[in-house]
């Protein structure tokens, strides 16, 4: 299933894109669509049900904006430095083990809302990343099976990134990840079963146009069943909680002097095949 939240900021309801490409209301039957949804089987019975049926009520998506496809995410843990081509193009060493961040669920906006560049930035960078959701519990996983096994779903993000407070400012990489709209999400959460194989994946962006990514999830140097085993040995993941697993090549970081980082009025564009396509217009904080 497509699952998707859409209306005004604060104000989204739950909604799903059936297999026509029509947008269907879901509030008659959930809630929202959140970890508390995906972790209850008999409330995600109902929702296939009904988009079975195909009684839903149907939704004009004229002008309806779509919001992140999860409330009340809990925590957005990021794997750094995940994608054998984004390490050679950065000069960096594979890394032994995962690299791990976070973002604050608070920089999540919608996949189409604007971007905002922190004031004082010189180097913000675009990521496109494939985002995997948490549908039940996970801690101290033994095998990559089973941290498959714990995805509720999939999604497109983006890992925007200020490269000066990331790296030059001392510290940790928090100061650069977590600057407001640095994170959008979406426009579908796609449920697991219909993600056979999520190594299998193209991700691409353009800036103004331009590609500037072309890669794939096979390129991931710790594939996504790896990553939840992993991550749930250092915490406990909970439904609703998101990882952000990495980004390929194709970053301004990593292209020649002069740098294209973005400014105010380009346009970034994303999308990974199957999870549908972001589109956003920067503008100044």
């Amino acid at each position: 299933m497509k699952l998707l939240r859409v209306g005004t900021v604060g104000a989204e309801r739950p909604a799903l894109l059936d297999a026509g490409g029509t947008l269907r209301d879901l509030s008659g039957i959930v809630g929202d669509i959140d970890g508390a949804l995906l972790a209850d089987d008999d409330a995600m019975g109902r929702v296939r049900a009904a988009a079975e049926a195909g009684d839903l009520p149907e939704l004009d998506a004229a002008g309806l904006r779509i919001g992140p496809p999860l409330g009340r995410i809990g925590k957005i843990v990021c794997i750094g430095l995940n994608y054998h081509d984004h390490a050679r193009e950065t000069g960096a060493e594979p890394p032994a083990e995962p690299v791990i961040f976070f973002k604050a669920a608070d920089t999540v906006v919608g996949p189409n809302d604007p971007v905002l560049v922190p004031r004082g930035s010189t180097k913000t960078d675009w990521e496109v990343e494939l985002a995997v959701v948490i549908g039940r519990t996970a801690r101290y996983l033994e095998s990559a099976e089973e941290g498959l096994a714990h995805v509720a779903g999939y999604a497109v993000a983006h890992d925007v990134s200020e490269r000066e407070f990331q790296i030059e400012r001392g510290g940790t990489w928090d100061k650069g990840k977590n600057c407001e709209t640095f994170n959008p999400l979406g426009p579908w959460l796609v449920t697991a079963d219909e993600v056979p194989d999520p190594q299998r994946l193209p991700l691409r962006l353009w800036v103004n146009g331009e590609l500037k990514q072309d890669g794939t999830t096979a390129e991931q140097i710790f594939p996504v069943g790896e990553v939840v085993r992993y991550v749930s040995r250092f915490m406990t993941l909970h439904p609703g909680d998101v990882i952000n697993t990495g980004t390929p090549a194709g970053v301004a970081l990593g292209q020649p002097e002069p740098k294209p980082y973005l400014r105010a009025g380009d346009v970034v564009e994303l999308e990974i095949e199957g999870l549908g396509r972001q589109r956003q217009e920067l503008e100044d904080a």
